[in-house]
């Protein structure tokens, strides 16, 4: 199969770079598009509609990572999803929608909860579980009787859902178990050859999957960490309850209720280790340090982990570098310069969440490409974004962590 790629520039369609924030100023800037940018946007988007449509598959770019979609009404059209990513069949998709008004067909009921959550992040990163209406196929949901539903604020994938005129089911653009894509090369890495087309919109927002929220019981729980943080949550609902997915690995017995939950993920082709001292990143403990104030009265940026960790991992690199082997180390600006030796990259900075998110991805692939065999990585915070950013690693890292206390390598199911 040749696989087209239709590049979009954002730019020359007076669009926004990304629609990555849920504000009243993005909403804003999308609504005042002129009507020759839209015309000039439908233009390049109805061949991907007519695909997605006609039961093909289409990846395109959405303010978290690309998305891999297809018909969501259509069982063979899902099914052809699961074939060209590999992925297990019991891994349920997410049904992206362009406005509210299309998710009442598709699911039972609509709780009290959900309707505070998409006032409050629709259009957004949030994709909400709900108990699923008859015309959604079990091929979509992986045999499960609830669906997992968001509406995207990125401009492109919003507009070509509505073009579409179907809710267009869509995991990550990746092989299973992969690193997430982040830009349109990496998809045309993963699936050049499995699919009818790839949108180039650029680089993404955020960098991380959608946070997933269970509507469906009577507390509201959080399945997987996001960009709409568990402090978000609780801002706009009240009391939520997390998954113990989203800390621990999931039994193999277990049908996994959201995308992300049971199978491996995120990973590079090396074998990730997580370092850190036995209590660092706790809940709070970080975003309370990057937020105390100095004698000054100014904020003090994190400066990264303990001498202990840097330690740590310099002693494991050099041992594996000893042994013949290419070994990456994973860090901050903050501590980038800290490492002598092997391939050090950095993800952002602690003080700024989001740029450690947008890069985290681009960074694990970056290491695949140089063809490292080890790759030793520092902790980060495990609330807020943080919060996310931790689930990623060490669900990618197989729950593989070296605390600095041990003699030896071990593992840890946090």
């Amino acid at each position: 199969m040749d696989t087209k790629v239709v590049v979009i520039d954002r730019e020359k369609l007076g669009m926004m770079a990304n629609a990555a924030e849920n504000s009243e100023a993005a909403k804003e800037a999308a609504a005042v598009w002129e009507a020759a940018d839209r015309e000039k946007l439908d233009a390049l988007l109805l061949e991907a509609a007519q695909i997605l449509r006609s039961g093909g598959l289409v990846a395109f770019p959405t303010e978290t990572v690309y998305g891999l979609g297809a018909n969501g009404l259509d069982d063979a059209a899902a099914r052809k999803i699961y074939a060209a990513k590999g992925r297990p069949s019991d891994n349920p998709l997410i049904l992206h929608i362009s406005k509210e008004e299309e998710l009442t067909p598709l699911v039972r009921e609509v709780p009290e909860a959900a309707r505070k959550l998409m006032k409050a992040f629709w259009p957004g990163p949030l994709t909400m579980i709900f108990s699923k209406s008859s015309i959604v196929p079990y091929g979509t949901t992986g045999g499960l009787d609830t669906v997992a539903v968001r509406m995207p604020s990125d401009p492109i994938a919003n507009r070509m859902i509505a073009l579409a005129g179907v809710p267009v089911a869509a995991p990550s653009a990746n092989l299973s178990g992969r690193p997430s894509p982040t830009t349109a090369n990496h998809v045309i890495e993963d699936m050049n050859g499995r699919i009818e087309m790839i949108l180039d919109g650029g680089p993404v927002g955020i960098g991380v999957e959608s946070t997933i929220v269970d509507v469906t019981g009577p507390v509201p729980m959080l399945l997987r960490p996001g960009a709409v943080t568990m402090e978000m949550l609780q801002d706009a609902i009240g009391e939520t309850a997390v998954d113990p997915a989203i800390t621990g690995p999931v039994a193999a017995d277990v049908r996994p209720k959201a995308p992300g939950m049971k199978y491996r993920h995120y990973a590079p082709k090396a074998e990730l280790v997580l370092v850190e001292e036995r209590g660092q990143g706790s809940a709070g403990e970080a975003l309370l340090a990057a937020r105390a104030l100095d004698e000054t009265g100014e904020a003090r940026i994190p400066q990264g982990p303990g001498d202990a960790v840097v330690r740590m991992i310099n002693r494991l690199a050099g041992e594996r570098l000893s042994e013949g082997y290419a070994v990456g180390i994973l860090c901050t600006d903050e501590t980038k310069n800290r490492y002598p030796q092997g391939v050090v990259r950095s993800v952002g900075l602690r003080g700024q969440e989001e740029t450690i998110a947008h890069s985290l991805f681009a960074v694990l692939r970056e290491f695949d490409d140089l063809g490292v065999d080890y790759i030793y990585s520092e902790s980060f915070s495990r609330d807020h974004l943080g919060q996310a950013i931790m689930n990623r690693l060490t669900k990618a890292a197989g729950y593989h962590i070296i605390y600095t206390d041990e003699k030896k390598e071990g593992k840890s199911n946090e």
